[in-house]
């Protein structure tokens, strides 16, 4: 059986969904930072500029930047409320409606009197947003606070920013503890890119869509049909009976992981083609597929749940 999103009818269009400008944080004016990643050759972004007072709580109007190749969708980093160490939350609502109600959140400090995480994080999802927990390394999240975000579509499996400039940019053990205690969720990499430092271009997601719109893109990501990569790509996924079989751009390893410890994997050279036999983790509630090649960049499928296709 081939998986999704590769069985899925329309195009894959790569995108950044965590991006910074001169709204807030940012170097650049987002006309520059929309330039610059068309240049780079991505079809679409999300400028989520910090949704705080300090900026009177922007969602930044990217629609001028839109062409016949190039889109972006509304999108926020929402701060509201604390975390167990104390410190603000970071959530990422991409697709997040203009007219957006902003919390009570002056600046990058928690107050008592303002929304918690989960708060906001329900409300703009009901607001039609799809929502992720940003950073998790990075924020010093704990089990207990990721738990608590129920509105969460995806985890940052992979935040280039963190990564490049703190040393603390993967989420990937708490998402697959998360998929361990039964949470349905999507992973997303993506740039965190204020362009102050090597922060830019380093992980996207490929969405699989019908079209370059903002909308069909927001239904597509909602609906998981995508793929994170900070290079390689995912050409298709197959579910064999008691075997997984990918195919994808030359790669050293492919990895099925799966509930708990269990991991098996290929190793080879050049390989565009890999058949991993799920032994033990043939009664795994869940499985994911990472493609990793020479330089050690890395590719990540959403999660698929055996039961459920």
């Amino acid at each position: 059986m081939l998986l999704s999103p590769f069985a899925t009818p329309g195009t894959f269009f790569r995108g950044n969904l965590h991006t910074h400008s001169d709204r807030t944080d940012g170097a650049l004016p987002p006309a520059e930072v929309c330039r610059r990643y068309k240049a780079e050759g991505y079809d679409f972004i999300s400028l989520t500029d910090h949704f705080v007072g300090r900026w009177d709580y922007p969602i930044v109007d990217t629609s001028p930047y839109h062409d016949d190749s190039f889109t972006t969708l509304l999108g926020i980093e929402m701060h509201s409320g604390a975390q167990e160490n104390g410190e603000l939350w970071h959530l990422l609502a991409v697709g997040i409606p203009a007219d957006f109600e902003p919390s009570n959140s002056p600046d990058f400090k928690p107050r008592p009197d303002q929304e918690t995480g989960p708060e906001i994080a329900a409300r703009a999802a009901r607001a039609g947003a799809f929502v992720a927990i940003a950073h998790p390394q990075w924020s010093g999240l704990t089990m207990d606070d990721a738990r608590s975000i129920q509105a969460a579509h995806a985890v940052e499996i992979y935040n280039h920013g963190a990564h490049s400039l703190s040393d603390r940019g993967t989420g990937m053990p708490m998402l697959d503890l998360l998929l361990s205690e039964g949470r349905d969720l999507t992973l997303i990499a993506t740039d965190d890119a204020h362009f102050k430092g090597p922060d830019h271009f380093g992980g996207w997601v490929m969405v699989k869509a019908e079209a370059n719109t903002p909308e069909a893109l927001l239904a597509a990501l909602k609906a998981g049909q995508f793929y994170a990569s900070q290079g390689p790509e995912i050409h298709g996924i197959w579910l064999e009976g008691e075997r997984v079989r990918v195919t994808c751009s030359a790669a050293q390893i492919v990895v099925v992981q799966a509930h708990g410890n269990a991991a098996e994997m290929v190793v080879g050279e050049s390989l565009t083609e890999a058949v991993v036999e799920l032994g033990r983790m043939v009664s795994s509630p869940w499985l994911r597929v990472t493609v990793i090649d020479r330089a050690g960049k890395r590719a990540w499928s959403n999660p698929f749940w055996p039961s459920k296709l």
